[in-house]
């Protein structure tokens, strides 16, 4: 069985690259959008705009479906890393065919094999992860 995971400090994520092309494998739209910025530079963290083709912001949300008129966004249409599997194969088709282009601005992803037959977790340390067999543990 294939697993992703990130190998270096900072957090597992993909880049938008590999946000979208991970969209596009798996048959839905997202909607990437940046934290709206006032005339002082500061930003709205309540309004959002969408990243315009060219634009690189560090931080990138998506949606699932488009911004309400107020520049703010319905609560259900939130789509993050936490709602993928790390075994979905459309994500490691993403990883495996974009390479270093998926990886988020503070990720390494990696996939790891490993037997189909045993119950796992992932474990991490300041984002560095890696795949544990579970077993049992008492205190």
């Amino acid at each position: 069985m294939k697993v992703a995971i990130n190998k270096c400090y900072g957090g597992f994520g993909l880049s938008m690259e590999g946000w979208l092309y991970y969209a596009k494998l798996k048959g839905i739209t997202l909607y990437p959008v940046t934290d709206k910025r006032g005339n002082d530079g500061s930003l709205n963290f309540n309004k959002f705009e969408y990243v315009k083709e060219g634009d690189r912001p560090f931080l990138v949300h998506y949606l699932t479906k488009p911004l309400l008129d107020d520049g703010s966004y319905a609560k259900d249409s939130y789509f993050s890393t936490d709602d993928i599997e790390r075994t979905d194969p459309f994500l490691i088709q993403t990883i495996e065919e974009l390479g270093a282009k998926a990886d988020g601005s503070c990720a390494e992803l990696e996939i790891v094999e490993i037997p189909n037959d045993i119950s796992w977790h992932i474990e991490e340390y300041d984002g560095i992860e890696w795949i544990a067999e579970d077993h049992r543990t008492w205190e």
